[in-house]
């Protein structure tokens, strides 16, 4: 398998969407960001903080996402597109938004 930053990208941005494991990658982000331990050191001065601010950027657009999908779908804007149906369309079908409610 031949390694380059856009599948570890890849990957990281799968295993952050998978609601199992969320959490900890999220969790895991922020302990390597305050680690002393990096794959570049952060002791060296611009190459040190290269990593970091790649990560938490990484982190931050997809968490950001992640929360604008969720949000979308709670207001229940996702995939409430109604498609044009003009004069010219074949299809017959149409949708009908029917309010329920219990009578006792």
């Amino acid at each position: 398998m031949k390694f380059s930053i856009q599948s570890l990208y890849t990957w990281y941005r799968d295993v952050l969407r998978n609601p199992k494991y969320r959490w900890w990658v999220i969790l895991g982000t922020l302990v390597y960001l305050v680690s002393p331990f990096d794959v570049l050191p952060d002791f060296i001065p611009v190459v040190g903080q290269i990593d970091d601010v790649f990560l938490l950027t990484l982190l931050v657009s997809e968490v950001s996402g992640l929360v604008i999908e969720g949000w979308k779908a709670r207001k229940g804007d996702v995939g409430t597109e109604v498609p044009n149906t003009t004069e010219g369309s074949t299809s017959s079908a149409s949708t009908i938004d029917v309010d329920a409610v219990s009578v006792k």
